[in-house]
């Protein structure tokens, strides 16, 4: 019996190894139906239905592990609460998670972190900087809770004191470039916040230098002909020829009485969050935050994308928008309309016109200079390269409005722009227009988004916990000296 177990056990991980997932997967449950009482290879199991997106299978999996004694249970109450917390939006549910996990090890510190982050998603300032400081108290060279301390107690203005112990830590050489690059970045704001603007520009080029050597030999790098030539393809593959027709028609849009989507997207730090958090104040409209659907679809059933569109018939484009459609109904059964807020699902807005012919596109747009300087400072995956230099921001910049103007010209009032700057002046009338767009007509509600209670898992959580403020506008007039190459790559004026 153990030399079967053995050889079962070894071709499931070798299944998983060589990505072959749904087949490991049904060998661990082929396993573990003869062979019940074994907790890691539940935990193994958990893992791998997480990665395939089962995720209510994958909770009862690591509750399986629990229950039969799995070593360092206080790991699998920590993966139940990122379940809960990143892919079901269960808050409530993911901090009891996390409580359990401190029970059985009060010092452990992934725990703790995520517990803290969540307290941050939840505008709870308080409780989030003191769970960073009890991080700290047990492991002081916990880079990242130092760092996330800082943002939540700059979000409330300057610290002096914070900012000295940021630079005492990055003028150590023993720490490593993804803590410098982190570290860096809460200096950056840190240092902005107290209106030393030369100062926080030369932190985030720091920062930003240390986050590309954080990813090894080589580092990371934005190509930008490759950048074009996707654009390329996309436009390509959405032709104006197709203009006034209905691409993949028989892909239909979800039945009346169905969850609908709503899409709000742009370049990163162009007002999305703030866009979804006033109309999740419509009691017709829930937030979904920033989903994954669209993107995960691209990289899998989808790729290489575009040119597997032109196979996707019309079966499988239903298929996969109910999908989607489920998606958001298990997120807010009760809501007519779900916010998808993901902002770089302008790049598959094709996409999202062939699965929802009727679906309405909220495109945020803010000032070129503006937008460009708030992801510099901004520390964001690797997976966006063009993030780490200004010029190659820039470069993305220009090739993004590319595709927005080939997606205007193809999907015409279909698309409603939304400008940040005038949005903060006065958002009566772009959320109505927004609002109208949907068939929904203006809520007073809306406006009371400062104050609503609900997660925020980006970047922007503390802005939005503010009442709407105009200081953001221009901010590249406090940088100006740093900015005259990028304002000439755009083509714009360099603020004065």
């Amino acid at each position: 019996m153990d030399a079967e177990l053995q050889r079962l056990g070894r071709a499931a991980v070798q299944l998983e190894r060589t990505g072959r997932l749904e087949e490991a997967m049904t060998a661990y449950q082929q396993l573990l139906a003869r062979w019940p009482d074994l907790p890691d290879t539940w935990f193994n199991l958990a893992v791998l239905q997480r990665r395939l997106r089962r995720f209510e299978e994958a909770l009862e999996s690591y509750r399986q592990a629990l229950d039969r004694g799995v070593a360092q249970p206080e790991e699998a109450h920590l993966n139940r609460a990122v379940i809960y917390a990143d892919f079901l939006r269960r808050d409530d549910a993911a901090a009891a998670e996390l409580k359990a996990a401190l029970q059985l090890n009060p010092r452990y510190v992934p725990a703790l972190l995520n517990l803290a982050n969540l307290r941050e998603d939840l505008g709870d300032a308080d409780a989030a900087s003191a769970l960073y400081e009890r991080v700290l108290a047990i492991d002081p060279q916990c880079h990242l809770a130092l760092a996330r301390l800082a943002s939540v107690r700059t979000a409330r203005g300057a610290d002096a004191a914070l900012s000295a112990r940021l630079t005492a830590v990055l003028a150590r050489p023993d720490v490593a470039p993804a803590d410098r690059a982190t570290l860096g970045f809460a200096l950056a704001q840190a240092l902005e916040k107290a209106g030393d603007y030369d100062s926080a520009f030369a932190a985030a080029t720091q920062a930003n230098q240390q986050s590309r050597l954080s990813a090894g030999p080589g580092g990371v790098s934005y190509d930008r002909a490759q950048q074009e030539r996707f654009i390329d393809e996309l436009i390509a593959a959405f032709p104006l020829s197709a203009k006034g027709a209905t691409r993949s028609a028989e892909a239909g849009d979800n039945p009346a009485g169905e969850v609908k989507p709503l899409f709000v997207c742009g370049m990163f730090r162009s007002g999305s969050t703030l866009v979804e958090q006033i109309l999740a104040g419509h009691p017709d409209i829930a937030p979904g935050g920033e989903l994954d659907f669209l993107p995960m679809l691209v990289r899998t059933e989808l790729s290489p994308f575009p040119q597997a569109l032109s196979h996707l018939g019309a079966s499988a484009a239903r298929m996969m928008a109910a999908r989607y459609v489920d998606t958001l109904t298990r997120l807010h059964p009760d809501a007519r309309f779900v916010v998808d807020k993901r902002p770089d699902n302008f790049l598959y807005i094709g996409l999202i016109k062939t699965l929802f012919p009727a679906a309405r596109i909220v495109h945020t747009v803010r000032d070129p200079l503006d937008n460009c300087l708030s992801v510099y400072f901004l520390h964001l995956d690797h997976g966006m390269p063009y993030a780490l230099d200004l010029l190659d921001t820039g470069h993305y910049y220009r090739q993004y409005q590319r595709l927005m103007a080939h997606w205007r010209a193809l999907y015409g009032n279909d698309i409603v722009d939304v400008e940040y700057d005038a949005l903060v002046r006065e958002p009566r009338p772009h959320i109505g227009r927004v609002l109208g767009s949907v068939g929904l007509a203006w809520d007073e509600r809306c406006l009371d988004f400062a104050r609503r209670a609900n997660a925020v898992k980006t970047a922007s959580v503390w802005q939005v916990r503010q009442p709407l403020y105009q200081h953001a506008s221009g901010r590249a007039r406090r940088f100006a000296p740093h900015l005259d190459r990028l304002a000439e790559y755009l083509g714009v004026t360099r603020p004065r």
